[in-house]
C-alpha cells in the first residue's frame, strides 16, 4: 500500500512543487485580487496571473523553453543541413535545409508570437483602430506633454547603468516609464530578451494600477486653482484632417527612427481604419476580434515568464522599484511641462493634470485625469483634453524605443 502510494506521488507533479513555486502563487493571487476585486485593468492582469500560475505548476505539454543569454527558444526544434547535388552536374552540390524535427508544449509556439515581435504591433493595430486621434490633432502643443512625459524613461536610463545593468538592459528597463506595455515588450526583446519576464510584468503591472500610483503624484505638483481651471472646447476636426495626420506621422516617423516602424506603421493603420469609413469589417475586426485574442496570447506569454526561480531574483527587484521612479518621473514631467506651459502663455491655460496623460496607458490615464479634475471641479470635463497628449504619449514611447534600439543593437 506504501509502495503504491509513493508510486503514485512520484507520477504525479508533488514531488516536482518547489518553495519558489509556492511563493509565486501569493505574487498571482494578489495579481487576481486588483484584477478581480480592484477591477485595475481585468483584461491585462487575469491572463498575466494565469500565465504566471500555469508557469509556478509542474505541468507537462505546456511549455518546456530552454533559456539562454540571447532569450527563450522552443524545445528540441531541429534543423538538419543536407547536401544535394545539383540535376545534370554530379560533381556540383547545393546545401539545402530541411526541419528534422518539431517538440514542444503548447506555449513554446505561441511565446514566439513575443519572440518573432508579432504580439506587440497587432497590439498597435487595436490601439490605433480604438482611439480617437482628433484631440491631438485639435490641440497639437499636446505633443510637448507627450514628449516631457518621457522624462522618466531617460532618467531610469541612467539610474540602472549606475545599479550595475548593461546599456541595453537599462533602455529596456526605462521603457517602463512610458506606462507601454507592448513597447516594453517590443524593446526588450531586441535588447535584453533575459529581463522580458520581469520588465513586461512591471510595465503591465504599473499600466494597471495608474489610478493609485498617479494621482498622489498629480495632487503633490499641483494647486486647487489648478486642477480646477477649464479648458476651452476642442475644435471640430475633419475626416481629412485626420487622414492625413495617419499617413504624414507615419512618414516622418518612419524616416525619423526606422527601428521604430513596426509599431507606428500599426497604430496609424489601425487608426487609417477608423477614421477612413470604408473598412466597417475591419475596423470592427481590429478592434475586437485581433485586439481580444493578442491580449489573450500576450497576457498568458507574458505571465509564463514568471517563473519563481527565474523570477524571484535580486534583479526583479531592482527592476520592479526602477519602474515605479520611472512611471512616478514620467507622470511628473507631463504635469510640470503643462505648469511651465501655462507660465510662458496664459492665453489658454492648459489644467496640469492633463500631463499626467502624457504616459502612454490609454485610455486609463487620461480617464485618471479627468476624475481628478471633476473631484476639484465636478463640471470640469478633462478626458478628450487629455487624450491629447494620451495619443502623444504612445506615439513618444514607441520613437523613444526606435531610438534605443537603433542606438544599441
Amino acid at each position: 500500500m506504501l509502495d503504491n502510494l509513493v508510486h503514485f506521488l512520484e507520477l504525479s507533479g508533488f514531488m516536482e512543487l518547489t518553495l519558489s513555486m509556492i511563493a509565486m502563487w501569493v505574487i498571482v493571487f494578489v495579481l487576481f485580487y486588483l484584477a478581480i476585486v480592484k477591477k485595475f485593468e481585468p483584461l491585462l492582469l487575469v491572463p498575466i496571473a494565469f500565465g504566471a500560475l500555469i508557469a509556478n505548476l509542474p505541468t507537462r505539454g505546456i511549455i518546456t523553453l530552454e533559456e539562454s543569454a540571447a532569450g527563450a527558444n522552443p524545445g528540441n526544434i531541429r534543423i538538419e543541413a543536407v547536401q544535394e547535388s545539383t540535376p545534370g552536374d554530379p560533381d556540383e552540390s547545393v546545401e539545402s535545409y530541411r526541419l528534422e524535427k518539431i517538440e514542444g508544449g503548447l506555449f513554446d509556439f505561441i511565446l514566439q508570437g513575443i519572440k518573432l515581435e508579432i504580439f506587440p504591433p497587432l497590439i498597435f493595430l487595436g490601439v490605433g483602430a480604438l482611439t480617437d486621434f482628433g484631440p491631438l490633432i485639435a490641440h497639437p502643443r499636446m505633443l510637448l506633454l507627450g514628449a516631457a512625459a518621457q522624462l522618466g524613461v531617460f532618467f531610469t536610463f541612467f539610474g540602472a547603468g549606475f545599479l550595475g545593468f548593461s546599456p541595453n538592459q537599462a533602455a529596456s528597463i526605462g521603457i517602463i516609464g512610458g506606462a507601454d506595455g507592448p513597447t516594453a515588450i517590443f524593446t526588450s526583446n531586441k535588447l535584453a530578451p533575459e529581463l522580458l519576464g520581469p520588465i513586461a510584468v512591471a510595465a503591465y503591472s504599473y499600466m494597471a494600477l495608474v489610478p493609485l500610483i498617479q494621482p498622489p503624484i498629480m495632487r503633490l505638483l499641483t494647486t486647487e486653482k489648478e486642477r480646477k481651471i477649464r479648458m476651452k472646447s476642442l475644435r471640430p476636426v475633419s475626416k481629412p484632417e485626420k487622414l492625413a495626420f495617419a499617413i504624414i506621422v507615419t512618414i516622418v516617423c518612419v524616416l525619423l527612427v526606422p527601428n521604430a516602424s513596426p509599431l507606428i506603421t500599426m497604430l496609424m493603420f489601425g487608426n487609417f481604419l477608423r477614421e477612413c469609413g470604408v473598412t466597417d469589417r475591419l475596423l470592427r475586426t481590429s478592434q475586437n476580434e485581433i485586439i481580444n485574442i493578442v491580449t489573450i496570447f500576450l497576457g498568458t506569454s507574458v505571465g509564463l515568464t514568471m517563473q519563481g526561480s527565474r523570477f524571484l531574483q535580486p534583479e526583479t527587484i531592482k527592476i520592479i522599484l526602477l519602474g515605479v521612479v520611472a512611471f512616478g518621473i514620467s507622470t511628473a514631467g507631463g504635469v510640470l511641462m503643462a505648469k511651465l506651459m501655462n507660465l510662458i502663455s496664459r492665453r489658454s491655460p492648459i489644467n496640469p493634470l492633463i500631463g499626467s496623460a502624457g504616459v502612454s496607458a490609454v485610455p486609463m490615464a487620461a480617464r485618471v485625469s479627468h476624475v481628478e479634475g471633476q473631484k476639484a471641479n465636478p463640471d470640469n470635463y478633462l478626458l478628450m483634453h487629455a487624450m491629447g497628449p494620451n495619443v502623444a504619449g504612445v506615439i513618444g514611447s514607441a520613437i523613444v524605443a526606435g531610438y534605443f534600439i537603433a542606438t544599441l543593437s
